[in-house]
């Protein structure tokens, strides 16, 4: 898959992910199913997409300490709604995708944050998952 498939498919599995975040006791699957249904994407990018989604579903309270961890001075469930789902959507990448470059998940992080988050929030992204990556991920 390109990289502009992926990055559809992680802006699929974060709508998704805000989504099930905002209407929580929902189904996530038919939450993922709606949106998935009204954006065009492919199957290969909605299976990655519906991957990373079950990813962070399944792994959620893991996920959140981990993040809870590098990002100083912040609780993650007082992030901004977008901020903690692509924190989230990273590090699942960073723990499950070992074929893809850390540079690439941090970078195409810090792009979405920029696009759907505030004005501070690729810093933000940018600092946490950093931090994160140095001290938990690189060998």
């Amino acid at each position: 898959m390109t990289t502009k498939n992926k990055r559809k498919a992680r802006i699929l599995a974060l709508q998704a992910l805000y989504a099930c975040d905002l209407r929580s006791g929902e189904d996530t699957q038919t939450i993922f199913e709606t949106i998935k249904d009204a954006a065009s994407v492919s199957d290969k990018m909605a299976a990655y997409a519906r991957m990373l989604v079950e990813k962070v579903q399944i792994n959620l309270q893991d996920l959140d300490a981990l993040i809870q961890k590098f990002a100083e001075n912040w609780v993650v469930s007082r992030m901004a709604t977008i901020d903690r789902n692509i924190l989230r959507l990273a590090v699942t990448e960073l723990q499950y995708c070992p074929e893809l470059s850390h540079k690439i998940i941090l970078d195409e992080a810090v792009e979405l944050a920029k696009i759907y988050g505030a004005e501070e929030s690729g810093k933000f992204i940018n600092g946490v998952l950093d931090s994160l990556y140095q001290n938990e991920f690189k060998q």
